[in-house]
C-alpha cells in the first residue's frame, strides 16, 4: 500500500489511544544498551526531481541479460520466453490471487493448479505432483524431510558432491541442528562415482540426493544411483533442469522416487536470482508424505467437472505433529507461468529447445577450447553447461574483460569449489546465436592476446 504519514497530532492521538505519553515510552523494555542513540545517518532529504534523478542513475548501474550477452548459468537461466506466458499470466484474475492457499480457493486458480500438476507428472514421468514449493533449493530439503518420514530413518543423508553447492547449504542449515549427517561424495572429473556412493550408503541412509544434468552440465548415473538406494532400502531425490528432458530421459523412468527442480527456466525471467518455483513429484506411495498442497478434480452436485484441494497436509490444516512441513504456500504466479510455457511448448517444441542448447552449447565449447589459454575442465558429457579451465589462473580478469565487451562469459567456481578457482562455468542456451557465441570466443581469444603482450 501507499506510504501515508502521520502528523504530530495523529501520533498524539494514536499514543492517546493506547495509554501512552510518548513513542519513546513504547521501547522502555528495549535496554538502553541495545538502542541506537542517535539519529540515523542518512543523506540530506531530496526533491522529487533530484530523487528520482538519484535513483535512476542508481538502478542504470544494474546490468542484466537484456544488456549484455549472457552465458550465465547455475541455476539461472536466459532462456526464451514466449509473448503469450506475460499475456496471460499478468491477467488481474491471476495477480490478485497471487498467493492462494485457502480451501474457497477460485475455480479458476484451482483448475490452473491442476493443470500445472499434470503438466509435470507428464514432464517427469512421475504419479503426483504438488501445486509447487518456494524454489529448487527449498524443493531438496522438502524432500529429504519427505524421505525421512518415509523410510523412517533421520541419522543420515548421501548427497552427490555435484549437487549445485548452494542446494548442499541449504541442507546443512535444515539438517544440521538436527544432527543428521550429511555426507557428501566428492565429484572429482565432473561426475560422481557410482562406486564411491554404493560404498557411503548404508542402512542409516534415508535417501540418496542426486542432480542431474548436475551442477557442473553432466548428466549423472540416475539408474545406478537408484538401485544402490534402493539395496539398502533409501529413497532416490533427483533434481533435474526440466528442459534437459526434451532431450533427457525423464526422473520416473529412471528409478527417481522424488523429482525436484527449479523452474525458472519454465517461462520465467532471470529476476536477480530468484526465488522462482520450486518443482516436486513422487511415486504414488510416497504422496502421503508430499508436502504443500494437491489439487485434484472431481464433479459438483450438478455432475459437472470441477476441482478442489484435496490434499494438505500442513499445519495450518492439521496438528502440527502430524505435519508433512511447515511450508505454508506455493509459488502460484510461477506456477502458472510455467504451465503457460509447457502448453505453448508441447513435446515438440520441449525437444527442440534440448536439441537447440546441446548443440550450440558443443559448438562454443568447442570454440573456446581451441583458444590457446583455454581448455575443457572435464570430459564427461553435458546438456547445456560446461567447465572451462583458465590456463594462466586469472579467472576473474577474464571475466571483467569479457563483461567490458558486453558478455556475461560464465560463473566463476571458485568461490565454491577452491580447487576449482582457475575456471569458470560457461552455460548456452537456445537464444545464443552462432554471432553471439563467435564474439565471446573472440573476446576470450583477444584477452589471450593482451596477456601475452604485457608479458
Amino acid at each position: 500500500m501507499a506510504y501515508l504519514f502521520n502528523t504530530p497530532q495523529e501520533q498524539q492521538e494514536m499514543l492517546a489511544s493506547i495509554g501512552a505519553s510518548s513513542i519513546e515510552e513504547l521501547f522502555e523494555q528495549i535496554p538502553a544498551s541495545l538502542r541506537l542513540g542517535r539519529p540515523l545517518d542518512l543523506p540530506p532529504a531530496m526533491g522529487e526531481l533530484e530523487l528520482t534523478q538519484h535513483l535512476s542513475s542508481l538502478a542504470a548501474k544494474n546490468q542484466g541479460p537484456s544488456d549484455k550477452v549472457c552465458f550465465l548459468g547455475g541455476g539461472s537461466y536466459d532462456h526464451f520466453i514466449p509473448a503469450a506466458v506475460d499475456a496471460i499470466a499478468s491477467r488481474g484474475e491471476f495477480y490478485t490471487s497471487y498467493t492462494p492457499y485457502q480451501p474457497e480457493v477460485s475455480q479458476g486458480n484451482l483448475q490452473a493448479m491442476f493443470e500445472y500438476q499434470t503438466l509435470i507428472c507428464e514432464l517427469t514421468g512421475m504419479d503426483v505432483s504438488n501445486a509447487s514449493l518456494y524454489d529448487g533449493g527449498s524443493a531438496i530439503a522438502e524432500a529429504v524431510i519427505m524421505s525421512m518420514n518415509t523410510v523412517r530413518r533421520h541419522e543420515k543423508v548421501v548427497v552427490l558432491g555435484s549437487v549445485h553447492p548452494e542446494y548442499r547449504q541449504i541442507l546443512d542449515t535444515y539438517f544440521g541442528p538436527l544432527g543428521t549427517q550429511i555426507f557428501v561424495v566428492p565429484a572429482t572429473g565432473g561426475t560422481v562415482d557410482v562406486a564411491d556412493v554404493e560404498a557411503a550408503v548404508d542402512d542409516q541412509t534415508a535417501c540418496v540426493v542426486v542432480q542431474s544434468p548436475n551442477f557442473f552440465g553432466s548428466p549423472e548415473q540416475v539408474q545406478a544411483l537408484a538401485d544402490v538406494a534402493h539395496a539398502k532400502g533409501a529413497l532416490l531425490v533427483q533434481s533435474f533442469d526440466p528442459l534437459s528432458l526434451g532431450v533427457l530421459k525423464r526422473p520416473g523412468d529412471m528409478g527417481a522416487d522424488i523429482a525436484v527442480a527449479e523452474g525458472q527456466s519454465l517461462g520465467s525471467p532471470m529476476q536477480y536470482g530468484g526465488p522462482y518455483l520450486g518443482i516436486m513429484a513422487c511415486r504414488e506411495q510416497f504422496v502421503r508424505r508430499m508436502p504443500g498442497r494437491i489439487c485434484g478434480e472431481t464433479t459438483d452436485r450438478r455432475g459437472k467437472r470441477c476441482w478442489v484441494l484435496t490434499l494438505q497436509t500442513r499445519e495450518q490444516h492439521i496438528r502440527r505433529e502430524k505435519a508433512t512441513s511447515n511450508i505454508c504456500t506455493n509459488q502460484g504466479l510461477f506456477a502458472l507461468r510455467a504451465s503457460i510455457y509447457l502448453s505453448l511448448m508441447g513435446p515438440t517444441g520441449m525437444k527442440e529447445v534440448g536439441e537447440l542448447c546441446a548443440r550450440k552449447s558443443h559448438y562454443a565449447a568447442t570454440q573456446i577450447a581451441a583458444q590457446e589459454r583455454f581448455e575443457l575442465a572435464f570430459s564427461s558429457p553435458f546438456f547445456k553447461e560446461f567447465v572451462v579451465r583458465d590456463l594462466q589462473n586469472d579467472v576473474q580478469t577474464v571475466l571483467a574483460d569479457a563483461s567490458d565487451a558486453g558478455f556475461f562469459a560464465g560463473v566463476a567456481l571458485g568461490t565454491w569449489f577452491p580447487e576449482l578457482a582457475d575456471c569458470f562455468l560457461v552455460t548456452v542456451t537456445e537464444k545464443r546465436t552462432r554471432v553471439e557465441i563467435d564474439g565471446l570466443v573472440k573476446t576470450l581469444a583477444l584477452t589471450t592476446n593482451r596477456t601475452t603482450i604485457h608479458a
